[in-house]
């Protein structure tokens, strides 16, 4: 479809309780805004990080 997708957390978040008309007791914390991109975006080159580079192992004690 050529859609894209980012997260965005913006602080505060109070705002969109009251433009999405939500009770004072939900609090939203992260948007998905959805979109076309520019023809000219260019995407990042992640990469996942292997198990050994993040993995601890402790010593049974």
């Amino acid at each position: 479809m050529g859609l894209i997708t980012l997260t965005h957390t913006p602080n505060p978040m109070g705002f969109l309780t009251e433009i999405c008309g939500r009770p004072s007791g939900e609090r939203p914390y992260i948007l998905f805004p959805v979109g076309y991109p520019a023809g000219d975006a260019e995407v990042p080159d992640l990469r996942r990080k292997s198990l050994a580079e993040v993995l601890v192992q402790v010593p049974p004690a």
